[in-house]
């Protein structure tokens, strides 16, 4: 593990520099392309390393893993796809018990999630270096610089329910939430749904008890649909560098009380 580690590490800036242009478990799986050397030559730390990449059950996550993959074997590894892990916990246990060699993992998710803090840190340079030194220290995991865009979580709507309610923050989405639960219908996933740094820990800043908000849990990428159509959800979750935000014209609230983590993805 450990010469897998230095190999990837020796490799992170090539990684990084691609990752920034290209804006069930089942161990040893194919790559989905096969690739050879071009803008990414040989690597001799790399040359014929087993790594098993792997990442989360979700677009991006899965883009992620595979911008890994073929860059690590161009650069010469004997690279096994094991992307498309359900949750982040698994995807992390995976990681832990030595299935996965490398996944892109987030600040946020490191710092709250895994590790257990519950204040997060506004900055997102200080929270990287907070997320890097302590799961080092503690779990011997490794974090390679962040790319700097922030997948962070957000609260949607339709611009028709926009214009409908005048909600424009989070305090006032907790205010309706407070004041007639009927009328914010809000459509979650299942993990937003319990993580702190999710529904939960968003209720408990903004003053509202998530018993009396009515929610319905849905698939990912139903949700966002479902938002914009504001039949089924008049506000849904939704991942801020999505593109569905853009083609569906949805309107994301303010978080005004700064309750989000930043989800800067770094590998580790």
């Amino acid at each position: 593990m450990n010469v897998v580690r230095k190999a990837i590490a020796a490799t992170a800036v090539t990684l990084c520099g691609v990752f920034a242009a290209s804006c069930g478990l089942e161990s040893g799986g194919a790559l989905p392309l096969s690739v050879e050397p071009g803008s990414i030559q040989p690597v001799p730390e790399l040359e014929g390393a087993k790594i098993t990449v792997g990442s989360k059950d979700f677009t991006e996550q899965v883009t992620l893993g595979y911008i890994i993959e073929f860059a690590l074997s161009a650069a010469g590894a004997d690279v096994r796809d094991l992307t498309n892990i359900q949750g982040s916990n698994s995807t992390r246990d995976a990681q832990l018990d030595g299935q996965i060699d490398v996944t892109y993992e987030y600040t946020g998710t490191g710092w709250i999630n895994y590790l257990g803090n519950e204040i997060p840190i506004p900055d997102p340079t200080a929270q990287f270096e907070a997320v890097r030194d302590e799961d080092l220290e503690r779990n011997g995991m490794v974090w390679v610089d962040p790319a700097p865009m922030n997948n962070t979580y957000a609260l949607a709507m339709s611009r028709q329910t926009a214009e409908e309610t005048g909600i424009t923050t989070l305090s006032q989405y907790a205010d309706l939430v407070n004041r007639d639960p009927a009328a914010a219908t809000t459509c979650v996933e299942t993990e937003f749904n319990v993580r702190q740094d999710g529904f939960p820990g968003m209720a408990a800043k903004y003053g509202f008890d998530p018993a009396r908000a009515n929610r319905q849990i849905l698939q990912t990428g139903i949700i966002y649909q479902a938002t914009a159509d504001g039949t089924q959800c008049k506000f849904g979750e939704v991942f801020t560098t999505d593109g569905r935000i853009i083609a569906l014209d949805l309107v994301l609230l303010e978080d005004d009380r700064q309750f989000f983590p930043k989800y800067n993805p770094a590998i580790t």
